[in-house]
Parts: structure tokens; sequence; C-alpha cells
């Protein structure tokens, strides 16, 4: 039986809305012309759309603000968790960039495949799309050359690859079972939320959601290969979301189900030793993103951004309980990389709000932008 504070995480989303080996893999290869040379900036938003996943490319401005500079096709189709509105994919990290920002992958959860595209500035063009190597892809890890997809329909499993050549290379004997019970697609708050490599590329950390409120944690040889099985840590509150890292290596982790924050140390054993937890007292605190030592979590039922630090004993700490409102729905979120900016992706409103972000995390709106389809998730700035 679901606890009454999942009850409640429920209820406010409601308000916003086998062994892969490379023989057997999809793997589509487009053509090799080249795109042109760029330096400029750019913001990137994965549709989702059920009829045809579409990256949005946008041209990212000094002063924070974007203007949209194209659409391209990822070959794949989106899909959408059951009981899934503004946040289809329930996910972070469901695009992300790769080599230095030379390529860009996206998740296409409605066909278990993934998209490469080569990028230059603003400009993609479509080089590789493969099989996820499970069902429902809806994150994805980079480590130097290894890229973990994370798959959270069924049984959930994560398949590992390495970028070789510009291309994703299916390693067939690193695919693990993640021993779950979910449908496809999964439900929105038990399937799988995010996978991600420790800093130090030692570990490969999984997100479990509801399924078991848990953590686990795969062992990475520096050859690249997986633990057998993960060590499972219970989380301090229901719902484990999603996660970022502190400068000192630690899990910085969400847990939605008290809209709380977390700070676990990852042991060499891939044990997690809880530093503390905090409640923002928000509504559905489900997203992250990080700059200067701060981290601001995005509530989707209350549509707000709280603000977060940590005290000298690496306990999670709240800065501001409403650093900035957003639009309906919100959702995942990025900083630019000179940490200036917030953006924030609303799917319940199909919008991006961006924040200045200034002295003790103080966040000041620049801008809004509407060209985003509503429910769209997914985000990856250069």
């Amino acid at each position: 039986m679901r606890s009454t504070n999942n009850l409640r995480l429920l209820s406010a989303l409601a308000l916003f809305g086998g062994l892969i080996t490379s023989g057997v893999a999809l793997t589509t290869e487009v053509g090799a012309q080249s795109l042109p040379a760029s330096n400029t900036h750019a913001l990137f938003i994965e549709t989702d759309s059920l009829t045809g996943n579409s990256i949005l490319s946008y041209q990212r401005g000094s002063d924070g603000t974007i203007s949209l500079a194209g659409s391209y096709a990822t070959g794949g189709v989106g899909g959408a968790g059951a009981n899934s509105s503004a946040a289809p994919l329930g996910s972070q990290d469901g695009l992300v960039l790769a080599d230095n920002n030379s390529k860009l992958i996206a998740t296409n959860a409605g066909s278990d495949t993934v998209s490469v595209f080569d990028v230059s500035g603003t400009h993609l063009k479509l080089v590789q799309q493969v099989s996820s190597g499970g069902q429902f892809p809806n994150s994805i890890a980079v480590h130097n050359n290894l890229v973990t997809v994370l798959n959270a329909g069924g049984a959930g499993a994560v398949q590992e690859f390495t970028l070789d050549h510009d291309k994703l290379v299916t390693l067939a004997n690193e695919n693990r079972s993640l021993g779950l019970s979910n449908t496809t697609p999964p439900d929105y708050v038990h399937g799988a939320g995010q996978v991600g490599y420790t800093p130090n590329g030692q570990h490969l950390v999984v997100t479990t959601k509801n399924s078991t409120n848990s953590y686990d944690v795969f062992s990475v040889s520096p050859s690249g290969v997986l633990g057998a099985a993960p060590v499972i840590s219970a989380s301090n509150n229901p719902v484990p979301y999603d996660f970022n890292f502190d400068a000192a290596g630690n899990l910085f982790a969400i847990e939605a189900g008290t809209s709380s924050a977390s700070v676990y140390t990852v042991n060499t054993n891939g044990s997690l030793t809880s530093l503390g937890t905090v409640s923002d007292n928000a509504k559905a605190l489900c997203w992250v993103s990080s700059a200067n030592g701060y981290f601001f979590g995005s509530n989707a039922g209350s549509s707000d951004i709280t603000s977060f630090d940590e005290t000298s004993s690496g306990a999670p700490q709240i800065v501001a309980s409403v650093a900035a409102t957003t639009h309906a729905g919100t959702t995942d979120s990025v900083v630019s990389p000179d940490e200036k900016f917030l953006y924030v992706e609303s799917g319940g409103a199909g919008t991006i709000d961006v924040f200045a972000i200034g002295p003790n995390a103080a966040l000041t709106p620049v801008a809004t932008v509407f060209d985003i389809p509503t429910a769209s998730e997914g985000i990856a700035i250069s």
C-alpha cells in the first residue's frame, strides 16, 4: 500500500498533469554530410512527441535569452508514462551532450531506441539510431567514452555503450536488469528515474522511484565493466527521483514522496551513507540542477523553484523555499556552463523560463519562451 505522502505526490502530479548483443541491436546510421563550424552557444529541448520525436534547437545570447533556431527529427518516437501529463518521461537526463558537446544523445521512449546527433552550435545532424537495450529508455549517463541508457519499462535495465568514432557501440555483456515490476510504459512514479556515473566514474547510480524506494549502485571497472548486481540502499524518503553531485562527489538526491532533498556519501563498496535530509514542504519536488555550490529543485505540483545548499557537514539545507515561480507543470532544468543562468522547462504550459543566478542563489527572471510543445521533457545546454 502506498503511503499518504505517496498519494499526495500522485495528487500533485495529477494537477499538472534480456542480454542485448551488437549483432541484434537495431542500428540505423545516416549519411556523412558534415556540419558547418560554429561557436554559437545553444539550448536543446526534446519534444517526446508520440507521433515523431524531435529536438528543438535554440541560440543562446550572452544575456541568457534564447531564440528558436531549428527543429530536428530523431528518427524515433517519444513516449509517455502511465498517469503522466506534463512530464512524459518522468526522468532527468533524457537528453544529454557528450564528447565535449560535439554529440547530442536523445532517448526515444516510444520506440526503445536512442539517437545520436553531430552538433555544431545550434546545428544538428542525425548520425545514428540504436536499440536502447530495453523498454522505455528515459535517462542517459556519460563518463568519458562510456554511455549508459536507463530503460524504465518492464523489469527495468541499464545498457552500457562506448562512444567510438562518433557512434554508439553496444557492449554486449553490459546489460543489467533492475528486477523491477513495472508496466510498459511504466507508471509515472514507478519506473526508474535517472542513471548517472559518479564524478570519479567508479559507480553507476540508478533511482527506482516508488518501485523499491531505493538507489541501485553498480560498480564500474576502469575498463567500464559493470558489477554483476547492484548494491541496493533504501532512500531516506519515498520516491527517490533524480539527483546531482556536489563538489565532494556526494549524491544530492531528490525524493519526491515527501518533497525532500537528501545527501549521501557513495562508499567504495557502493553502499550509501546519509548525511541528512530536508523537505521544502512544496508539492512534488522532482528535478534538480546545480550551480556555484547551490542546488535548484523543481516543484512540479506547486510550479516553483526551491534553492538549497549544504551545511559544513554536508547535509542539505534550504536557502529559499520559493526562489522563483515558474509556469504550470515545472519539470526538468539546466544551468549554463558559466553558471550564470538557469533554464527551466514547464511541460504543463509549454514554456522555458530563464533566470539569472545571482549571489546566494538569488534567481531573477530574464525571459519566458513559449515555443515548446506541452508535455515536452529533456533539456541540454552548450
